[in-house]
C-alpha cells in the first residue's frame, strides 16, 4: 500500500544538499546529519559536502512511512 506519491512531492533534480532537503520541509538538517553518520541513508561525497541522491530520498522516506494506528479509546 502506497500512503505517499514522494515522486509527485519532491522537487525534480539528481542531487540535493542537506541544506536544500531541510529547506523542503523533509528532513531537519541535524536529524540527517544523524542519518548520514549513522549510515542510514547513502550520500554522494563531492569534495567535502555530502548529497543525497532524489531516488535514495524518496526510497529513504518510502520505507520509512507508516501508516498512523487508530486510537479507539
Amino acid at each position: 500500500m502506497k500512503l505517499i506519491n514522494f515522486e509527485e512531492l519532491i522537487p525534480s533534480g539528481v542531487l540535493f544538499s542537506i541544506k536544500d532537503i531541510n529547506n523542503m520541509g523533509i528532513i531537519k538538517s541535524d536529524m540527517l546529519r544523524k542519518l548520514i553518520y549513522n549510515r542510514a541513508i547513502t550520500v554522494v561525497k563531492i569534495g567535502s559536502k555530502n548529497f543525497i541522491a532524489r531516488d535514495t530520498l524518496i526510497s529513504y522516506l518510502e520505507a520509512n512511512t507508516v501508516p498512523a494506528e487508530l486510537d479507539m479509546h
